[in-house]
């Protein structure tokens, strides 16, 4: 069913809020994808708070017009399913996990903070350790020189205890 003026209106105004706060947009090619492997897209997509929905390209391109987002308007050809996420890999990331199981999807373009990105830089944002990995690893390096003094530490007071007299 075709939208009118009122609905065209409203999903530009929908996806332009969605875009105001992004850092990161990625377009993908839908095309043979059954409904049912969508639905479990939408719903890893949801689990990682990334915005995913399949847009007319001309709606699409009003909704990025005037924002960092604008030079994506030359890539949306075709039937696309847009990512867009505040969190700057998470769209990346879902897009490029589930092309890697399904060859149907097909990876486009993206941008990030106004740059934009070709299928490899995608790729290459995807691979990037999330924000709770990074923390994980930045706190496993914090700690590593804690806990080998403790290991020193408790070491030498075991040395101690077994050279002491025996009363």
């Amino acid at each position: 069913m075709p939208l009118n003026l009122d609905d065209k209106k409203a999903v530009v105004a929908d996806i332009g809020a969605q875009v105001a706060s992004a850092q990161t947009i990625v377009l993908a090619e839908y095309r043979g994808i059954p409904v049912g492997e969508l639905t479990k897209l939408r719903a890893s997509a949801r689990e990682q708070g990334v915005y995913l929905r399949v847009l007319k390209n001309t709606l699409a391109r009003r909704a990025v017009q005037g924002t960092q987002f604008e030079a994506l308007g030359e890539s949306m050809v075709g039937p696309l399913i847009y990512g867009i996420s505040v969190d700057p890999i998470a769209s990346a990331r879902v897009l490029n996990d589930f092309s890697k199981t399904k060859d149907t999807l097909v990876i486009k373009a993206g941008s990030y903070n106004g740059k934009q990105l070709d299928v490899e830089g995608v790729k290459a944002l995807a691979s990037i350790p999330g924000r709770e990995q990074l923390i994980s690893m930045l706190l496993g390096v914090m700690l590593a020189p804690v806990s080998s003094m403790a290991r020193v530490l408790g070491a030498v007071a075991a040395q101690k205890s077994e050279e002491a007299p025996a009363a």
